[in-house]
């Protein structure tokens, strides 16, 4: 499959000094609507990843927008707001969860790169004071960011503290999973929703770091599960956000979100990372080609003269908005496709060389 080059074209121009913007009409940022932690997490998130391939002075510098917007919107209490308007006023008291967690997650991205060592100092200083406010929440997305930002932090810490958080971030993911999961249906809920795959993802990277089997198990009953979901005629049919899929009832096929394609990539990948089963680099490759137009409306949502990826799939056509989530969404799902492609270039050069 022949990938379209990789650009950080869009996301320059979809990023001022306060941070990237969080909504477009087609290309252009809706400055009204402000931005969010969310999206400025995905974005630090994205650097990381491109500055690890490729050392790039313009991604260095939009990493530090990204990490400054985060220190700004993290509370004394070390929790985040989420909303900001474009006069940099706070638009919330408290962050949701999700938010909490994604930030904790990039500053660990941060933590594991070749990003200069003073901001890696900043995101350290970000994660150590929001780490304790992950032990009030009970929210399951929350958990498994948390962990994936722990796996990061202890790629370059290897801190037994941090795999004592893992861990019983972990057994929780593990606890809710026994409690729901049933015959017909391996899952951590009674439903399935929005960033899906992260949950067994999460376990994945645990079981790379803390070892123990039953995190593989559940990371793997689970991913198949939501692969044998999702996987309808050879393609990938991410549940649709208009109605989402509640067991024993009609699952949703639209809206679909390249929020959701991204996560079951990376999920696939590190499953196979995990796992050593080629099947699952095979599955990452089709999930992404949902952007390239494999999807049950033929349509592509990556577009190539932006460099951006449109909002959604619909039953009609495409939402041509390119806002922040879906296009930072389709740009790291670009990036772990390369990083999976070296990977298995050395790969195949190690075994000529045995």
């Amino acid at each position: 499959m022949r990938l379209p080059a990789i650009k950080i074209d869009y996301l320059k121009s979809f990023t001022d000094d306060t941070g990237v913007f969080q909504h477009a009409k087609y290309c252009i940022p809706r400055r009204n609507e402000g931005y969010t932690t969310d999206d400025n997490a995905r974005a630090l998130i994205a650097c990381t990843q491109y500055n690890r391939l490729k050392s790039d002075k313009r991604v260095k510098d939009l990493a530090n927008i990204y990490l400054a917007f985060l220190q700004y919107m993290q509370k004394t209490d070390g929790s985040f707001h989420n909303y900001l308007s474009y006069e940099r006023s706070y638009l919330d008291v408290d962050g949701s969860d999700d938010c909490f967690g994604r930030a904790l997650w990039s500053c660990g991205c941060v933590l594991n790169s070749n990003l200069p060592e003073d901001s890696r100092l900043v995101a350290k200083e970000i994660f150590d004071k929001g780490l304790p406010c992950i032990w009030r929440s009970i929210s399951l997305r929350g958990y498994a960011f948390t962990v994936l930002g722990l796996y990061q932090y202890y790629q370059a810490y290897h801190d037994e503290n941090l795999l004592d958080c893992i861990s019983k971030l972990a057994d929780n993911l593990v606890t809710q999973y026994n409690n729901e999961s049933k015959a017909d249906w391996h899952w951590f809920e009674p439903h399935l929703t929005y960033d899906n795959a992260r949950l067994p993802q999460a376990l994945f990277e645990a079981y790379l770091t803390a070892g123990k089997p039953v995190y593989l198990t559940v990371a793997k009953e689970s991913l198949d599960f939501l692969l044998k979901t999702q996987i309808v005629n050879g393609k990938f049919v991410p549940i649709g956000n208009n109605g989402w899929y509640t067991r024993g009832g009609e699952r949703a096929y639209y809206d679909q979100q390249p929020l959701e394609v991204t996560a079951m990539e990376e999920a696939a990948i590190d499953a196979f990372y995990a796992t050593k089963d080629e099947g699952y680099a095979k599955v990452a490759s089709l999930v992404f080609q949902w952007f390239l137009g494999r999807n049950t409306r033929k349509l592509m949502l990556y577009n190539p003269q932006t460099a951006g990826c449109y909002d959604g799939l619909t039953p009609e056509a495409v939402n041509r908005n390119q806002g922040a989530e879906s296009s930072i969404s389709y740009l790291i799902a670009r990036l772990k496709m390369e990083e999976l492609n070296v990977f298995l270039k050395w790969k195949g050069r190690l075994k000529n060389s045995v």
